[in-house]
């Protein structure tokens, strides 16, 4: 069976799309990365390997060929780990392309672990605006990679500086408004931040809300109180239907 997902690379300081053609079929058991991988991309092979054996799925003991188109441009880095896994996760029939909202417009960026877990990698920045100015509507990369960005922007739209080191516990809420359009909101919990609080983009940040997460105001929004507590639970990632734009950062 052949998957088709997108990912993306860099060319110097710019990112560009890359579609990974992943071919899943009889004979002899082989797992070939072509496309101009550089020995980062090869060394994929091993770590998505041993990933899927070690998420409690059996990896295919099948011909599997994968290409990163387009073909004639070299490939670097670690960031197609997770974009290869995927493709063969497809190709197998152990993750319909179906149920993953926004398929056709969103990429995947990630190193994996030997034990499954999605690493951070170098350089999501100039890829992620890349991906924005094509289209893509939904990025999935690793929770450091996504924290990292949270801090640039609270830093340009806030004024204030926080250091990963001070944040606590972050989480992820998918609000749906009744157009069932995703609308994802991460939240985080810290410790401590420098500056002081000065709204440079209001457009953007014009309901920030700054509480203790053990003291919430009285006139918080349902959505936001469920989020929490499903938090509290130990629940990472919550479904909340709402039409509320309302942004909110714990502290």
């Amino acid at each position: 069976m052949l998957s088709k997902i997108k990912s993306m690379s860099l060319e110097g300081l710019n990112g560009y799309l890359v579609e990974i053609q992943t071919d899943v079929s009889g004979g002899l058991p082989n797992f070939e990365v072509v496309g101009l991988p550089d020995v980062r991309v090869k060394e994929a092979k091993e770590r998505v390997k041993t990933a899927i054996k070690n998420s409690g799925i059996e990896f295919p003991s099948r011909k599997i060929i994968v290409n990163l188109a387009p073909a004639d441009i070299r490939k670097e880095g670690t960031f197609f780990d997770l974009s290869i896994a995927i493709g063969i996760l497809i190709a197998i029939g152990e993750i319909s392309k179906i149920k993953i909202e926004n398929f056709e417009s969103t990429i995947f960026l990630g190193e994996l672990s030997l034990d499954g877990n999605v690493n951070r990698v170098n350089g999501v920045l100039p890829m992620c605006i890349e991906a924005l100015e094509l289209g893509i509507k939904r990025v999935i990369l690793p929770k450091e990679n996504a924290i990292e960005a949270l801090i640039r922007e609270v830093k340009e739209e806030l004024g204030i500086e926080i250091s990963i080191d001070d944040i606590v516990d972050t989480f992820v809420v998918n609000r749906r408004n009744k157009s069932l359009l995703p609308y994802y909101d991460i939240y985080f919990e810290v410790k401590n931040y420098k500056g002081q609080i000065r709204i440079n983009e209001p457009d953007k940040c014009s309901q920030i809300v700054w509480c203790n997460i053990n003291n919430l105001p009285e006139d918080m929004i349902d959505y936001e109180i469920e989020a929490i507590k499903n938090n509290q639970l130990g629940i990472k990632f919550s479904v909340i239907d709402t039409d509320n734009e309302k942004k909110l950062i714990l502290k």
